[in-house]
């Protein structure tokens, strides 16, 4: 699922690149990346019931982060959120994004 084509941001404030989700032994799982307004990229997964949150620094060095590009986490739970539906899924990333906690280092 492409939200944002040709990374541009519909509000300028969040947007999801691409999303991914699936079926495997019987787990779903999902994931994806996308950019806050502020330049900073994120990149979140689904494991079982849980919803994993990074924002990275702007302007990062290569094309994969590294765990010192990592400024902010949120992980929720997605107990009452249908993962099933990207609608429902890209919500619950907006507001994890919205709540991420600054790393302290």
């Amino acid at each position: 699922m492409i939200v944002a084509e040709g990374r541009q941001l519909a509000d300028r404030n969040f947007a999801i690149e691409d999303m991914w989700t699936g079926v495997f032994s019987s787990r779903l799982f999902a994931s994806g990346f996308g950019q806050v307004g502020d330049g900073r990229s994120f990149a979140f997964r689904v494991d079982q019931h849980w919803l994993h949150v990074e924002i990275y620094r702007p302007r990062l060095s290569g094309p994969v982060p590294r765990a010192e590009d990592v400024v902010a986490t949120s992980r929720r739970t997605l107990v009452h959120v249908d993962v099933s539906d990207k609608r429902s899924l890209a919500a619950a990333v907006r507001d994890a994004v919205a709540a991420a906690e600054p790393v302290s280092r």
